[in-house]
């Protein structure tokens, strides 16, 4: 029996899951690691101990399925992983920087000032990826005025799983995924593109190569296929973002067909044959292929609103798994709107639509009828109406949403996922191994890349899903909660 591994290189962990060629899981294994804050605004991780979770997961999802499977063959591992990560890398080809994740805003003041100006505008237009200081291109400008002695050091800039398959073959590749999330790459040309790289101050040398996302390698560094378990030439695939192939995995890339995915942050993601970008700069456009593109936004509070609120106002010394199920039967107790009770969840600033890193949360409406389990509920609700304002900007630049498909690990609540029928006023569809499918679309590149299937669509719907339909009942009370939502955001955002 042969089986693809998938792996996912996330924020907060590398999970390692092993598919049977029909798509079931016949084994995983998740390694976790902790952000690194040294200082207000950074947040880093350490690109050798992302790597040491790649070998661990590999090497414990292989063995887990040579213990319970007789026969099996390993057919090749593909891959996925977190967006705009940055790290410098010298002429040994040892890292000067940590990772600089996602999450850092230290570029902040560069990309507030690019930011609405006809130079960014015209980068976003051509890039796809908004001016924000998550972007690699605000991160490159920031290192070279704050960092410059590591800057002109730095032969050349790289994401994390680029640092992966460095260790592991020797080569600086970047798949087109990737790279299309940097703000350095011209995603109509598929070619870096000149005027960022100029406002950069790089070259295109000091980038890796651009291959398509079925880039298939073979010949692993020996001491590495040892660690894992697996022959040295085992195939990898390159894979892709996890944004993107979190669409890919769900099989959602029809017309009308939606993502919404909510770990500790969020996004909202469709697909299109062709590059779809705002003029207003509100959402993002990430290649997968030449002719198959993923339009959307991310938000910054997903789960990690709900955690801080836990921690803060919820139940004492429960485990956190716990903690979240009883908040949300709290948040149950109390009727949809919360009573005219509105979170703004922008505890972290926030991404799509506003691309504001000085956002604040808030709490606005409170009256002495409000319990804490209003305020429990306006958590949930704050959350999902920051998701439908992405939405509402990708049905007026891509067409009407027809259907959502929920992953990550807010998928497992019947609260939040009903929510987000209701608000959107759309069914929405869950599928059993959702929580999986940056990994799942690994595996479904891996398939294409070995010629299992002709097209990425071609496993779509195959398996049972619970679906979601909206309430109508409550659709008028949550969209006049939404419209104040909006204009407080627009009242008081001078005030952030």
């Amino acid at each position: 029996m042969d089986y693809i591994i998938g792996v996912d290189i996330g924020t907060s962990g590398t999970k390692a899951i092993a598919f049977r060629l029909a798509g079931s899981i016949i084994a995983e294994y998740h390694v976790s690691y902790s952000l690194l804050n040294p200082q207000p605004g950074h947040f880093e991780q350490d690109p050798n101990v992302l790597l040491s979770a790649v070998i661990e997961s590999i090497a414990g999802v292989v063995q887990t399925v040579k213990k319970g499977a007789v026969g099996t063959q390993l057919l090749g591992v593909g891959f996925s992983s977190a967006m705009h990560g940055l790290i410098a890398m010298d002429s040994q080809d040892q890292p000067l920087t940590n990772c600089i994740t996602w999450a850092d805003t230290r570029s902040e003041s560069f990309a507030t000032r690019l930011k609405g100006t006809p130079h960014g505008i015209g980068i976003y237009l051509k890039t796809g990826t908004p001016i924000h200081p998550m972007s690699p291109l605000c991160k490159l400008c920031w290192m070279r005025t704050h960092l410059p002695i590591i800057f002109s050091k730095a032969q050349k800039f790289i994401s994390i799983k680029e640092y992966v398959f460095l260790r592991l073959f020797g080569r600086y590749l970047v798949d087109e995924s990737i790279a299309s999330a940097t703000g350095l790459f011209d995603i109509y040309a598929f070619q870096w593109h000149a005027p960022a790289l100029d406002l950069a101050g790089i070259s295109s040398m000091q980038l890796s190569e651009p291959v398509p996302i079925t880039y298939t390698l073979s010949g692993l560094t020996r001491r590495y296929a040892n660690d894992m378990g697996i022959p040295v030439d085992t195939p990898f695939i390159v894979g892709g973002s996890d944004g993107c192939l979190a669409n890919l995995g769900a099989h959602a890339v029809g017309a009308g067909e939606a993502t919404v995915s909510i770990g500790t942050s969020g996004a909202i993601r469709m697909t299109s044959n062709h590059p779809v970008t705002d003029q207003q700069a509100r959402t993002f456009c990430y290649a997968l292929t030449d002719n198959l593109f993923v339009l959307g936004g991310a938000v910054n509070s997903g789960g990690v609103a709900l955690r801080w609120y836990g921690e803060n106002f919820g139940p004492a010394g429960a485990p956190q798994a716990t903690a979240f199920e009883l908040l949300a039967n709290e948040a149950s107790t109390v009727p949809a709107g919360a009573e005219g009770l509105v979170f703004l969840p922008y505890l972290a600033g926030e991404r799509a639509p506003h691309w504001n890193a000085k956002a604040k949360g808030m709490f606005f409406g409170v009256q002495m009828h409000h319990r804490k389990a209003h305020f429990t509920r306006a958590v949930f609700e704050g959350v999902i109406y920051g998701m439908y304002s992405v939405g509402k900007v990708l049905e007026e630049i891509a067409g009407p949403i027809k259907v959502i498909h929920a992953n990550g690990g807010f998928a497992r609540s019947s609260l939040w996922v009903q929510l987000l029928a209701d608000v959107f006023n759309r069914q929405v569809l869950v599928r059993e191994e959702s929580v999986e499918d940056a990994a799942k679309g690994a595996y479904i590149v891996a398939l294409k890349a070995f010629g299992k299937i002709s097209d990425f669509d071609a496993l779509a719907h195959k398996s049972e899903q619970d679906r979601y339909d909206p309430n109508p009942a409550v659709y008028s009370v949550y969209m006049e909660n939404f419209d104040r939502f909006g204009r407080l955001y627009d009242k008081i955002k001078d005030e952030f």
